[in-house]
């Protein structure tokens, strides 16, 4: 039987309604379309013949198909002739509509080249994981994975333990004792009658540091042996203009409210407008903000002098809120109704809170720095030279140059040569160069101690901790104890042992002997240990003294504990009569107990210990002069033996005075 060609005729509605070459054209079945292309039915009992049965006609119109290229209308057109199994349009729609499928993740898929290179490095890393987790010692059972887990870590630990030594510069011991052989003593006589300089001690520290910031208020920041000096001291009069603050960045949400408590109670911490950081930037705005915030008592009639006039020495602001810390002079001033205005400081100076400062011997340092180094002005009668011993006139002041001085702790070895950060002082006129200076803002970040030194030299009296175990560590020193090293170091030459030093220094130089680094305290590389079993706080403190009796008790020898406490030094034979000239900072206190440690050592203890004669200070009432030292003599213990007075014979001491050395 023939059947008639199909004619497919297009919808009339679709006909003109064609977007663009690429959109595909809706078509309407017709009649014999649908009897064309749908399958004939064999009922049973009836052979020969066949059933056409029609679609019905939808409801409403067809949704309109997806956009698709030609191409795939071709091929859907080629292979719905070959389908069998369809029975409605609707599954023929549902069949063209997975090719769309398929061509749309072929029209989103990346390019031809990424698609490889990502299959490669899939590929790659497949194998490899595969033959990782086949071969025969990759580890499955628990007790090998643990094991496993153990030898990786102690080779990580092994690897940054090397490379925290190779990049070490810092491998040997630093000679100190030269050190202390090349330091000149204070000049006593011409820092006396120089006027006070103002300084402003910013203690870094951070929101959660509440301990560490009483043990400061409590130890160094207020203690009269750290404000007036050794022996008699002075009252308070040289550190009259130095205050303390602490400087911090925003605390931390949670800390809010008891900083601010904390503010309201003592009036001496700084809020930087900056999240807290260690060389994110915050020592560049510590600078900044003092450049237009900072402010020190001025000099006072107490103290004998006249304030020298610099460019900065006619600004003046009224007197902020005082701390419980701050000088004596300032609170008393305050009292009088009318306190005087607070002028800008000579110094700024920025500190950790793990250092210890001595405020005396610190404004001693820089009060000397900052009259050697001006210059005077149009008076011919004034002189600044304090070697020559005629100091800038009192009576006529005149207007001095405003010096640049930059006073720290200069770190030098075969690789770097920068300015430690435990403690340095700008002088003001380099705090505003610093804060406007376009240059310098660009070095704001990275390790704070060697971008400050960018912007622009006390190595005997600044240290760590005995107990820290750094290449700058010796024990608590005091001016005895240095005059000793330089007896001792008198066979060298100062010539000599300044090359031997330069030389040491540089790449490829000569390293410097091992007893210039010698300490009776502490040795390089080695953890401290106490010199005995059953010391007491007392004792075990004394035992951190460089060149102390206590310190040289060694495990089985025949000197006791109690002999040698007994023949420590008092802070008058350790300061030698002196008021200053003695440890300036000592730094790297990681734990409060060593803060208490260094507390002790240097603000307490007798003037005058058990075995000193007593009318060695009598001497220094006297008028004795100041650079004449006391040397005293302890004879070797003898049996006692009672003589007619009833005196034992080892019951004095002897002492002997000695010229200017």
């Amino acid at each position: 039987m023939a059947f008639p060609t199909p004619r497919i005729e297009p919808d009339d509605d679709d006909s003109s309604s064609t977007d663009s070459a690429d959109t595909a054209r809706t078509y309407k079945p017709s009649q014999s379309r649908t009897s064309f292309l749908l399958p004939s039915t064999t009922q049973s009992g009836r052979s020969g013949r066949s059933s056409i049965t029609a679609s019905p006609v939808p409801s409403r119109p067809n949704s309109p198909l997806p956009q698709f290229r030609a191409s795939a209308v071709a091929v859907s057109s080629s292979t719905s002739e070959d389908e069998s199994e369809t029975t409605s349009p609707l599954l023929r729609s549902s069949s063209r509509r997975s090719w769309w499928l398929d061509d749309r993740r072929q029209w989103w898929g990346t390019s031809r080249r990424r698609r490889k290179r990502n299959g490669i490095l899939g590929t790659w890393l497949k194998k490899w994981s595969r033959w990782l987790l086949r071969h025969p010692f990759f580890p499955r059972q628990p007790i090998t994975i643990i094991l496993t887990f153990i030898l990786l870590s102690v080779f990580t630990i092994f690897v940054t333990l090397l490379l925290m030594y190779i990049l070490n510069p810092d491998k040997d011991p630093l000679p100190w004792r030269a050190y202390c052989f090349a330091t000149p003593p204070l000049p006593a006589a011409e820092l006396e009658v120089l006027p006070p300089a103002g300084v402003l001690v910013g203690v870094f520290s951070i929101d959660s540091a509440y301990e560490r910031r009483s043990l400061v208020r409590t130890t160094w920041a207020n203690h009269v042996r750290s404000r007036n000096g050794a022996g008699d001291g002075d009252d308070g009069l040289a550190t009259s203009r130095t205050i303390v603050r602490f400087v911090m960045g925003e605390p931390r949400k949670d800390w809010e409210r008891r900083i601010q408590l904390e503010m309201e109670t003592y009036n001496d911490i700084i809020i930087l407008p900056t999240a807290e950081n260690m060389n994110g930037g915050k020592t560049y705005m510590f600078f900044s903000w003092a450049s237009y915030n900072a402010w020190v008592p001025p000099v006072y009639p107490e103290t004998g002098a006249k304030p020298h006039l610099f460019s900065y020495s006619a600004r003046n602001a009224t007197p902020p809120p005082l701390a419980p810390h701050d000088p004596i002079q300032a609170r008393t001033d305050r009292a009088t109704g009318s306190p005087k205005p607070w002028v800008r400081p000579d110094y700024v100076v920025k500190m950790d809170d793990d250092s210890f400062v001595m405020l005396a011997e610190l404004e001693a340092r820089l009060r000397l720095e900052l009259y050697s180094s001006v210059r005077t002005g149009s008076s011919p009668s004034t002189s600044a030279d304090p070697s020559a011993g005629v100091v800038l006139s009192q009576d006529t002041p005149s207007r001095l140059d405003d010096p640049l001085i930059y006073w720290g702790y200069l770190v030098t070895n075969r690789l770097h040569r920068f300015m430690a950060g435990e403690l340095y002082a700008l002088s003001w006129s380099l705090v505003e160069w610093v804060s406007k200076d376009a240059t310098v803002k660009t070095l704001t970040k990275g390790a704070e101690d060697k971008q400050t030194a960018k912007w622009m030299n006390e190595r005997c009296w600044i240290y760590n901790h005995p107990k820290s175990g750094t290449v700058y560590t010796h024990g608590f020193l005091f001016p005895s104890e240095v005059a000793r090293v330089k007896s001792n170091l008198v066979p060298h030459p100062d010539k000599v042992l300044q090359d031997a030093l330069n030389s040491s220094l540089s790449a490829g130089g000569t390293p410097t002997p091992s007893d210039w680094a010698y300490s009776s305290v502490s040795t390089f590389g080695v953890r401290y240990s106490p010199p005995g079993p059953e010391l007491n706080i007392s004792q075990s403190v004394e035992a951190l003294v460089e060149g102390s009796e206590m310190s040289t008790l060694r495990e089985g020898s025949a000197k006791t504990p109690d002999y040698a406490w007994a023949r420590r030094e008092g802070r008058k034979t350790r300061y030698q009569g002196m008021r200053v000239g003695g440890t300036v900072v000592v730094h790297f206190i990681k734990k409060n107990m060593w803060f208490l440690e260094t507390a002790l050592a240097l603000l307490e203890g007798d003037e005058v210990t058990g075995t000193e004669d007593v009318p060695q200070h009598d001497l220094y009432r006297a008028g004795l002069d100041p650079d004449t030292r006391l040397t005293v003599t302890i004879p070797p213990p003898t049996p006692p033996t009672v003589d007619t007075a009833g005196a034992t014979p080892d019951s004095f001491a002897a002492i002997t005075a000695s010229g200017p050395s």
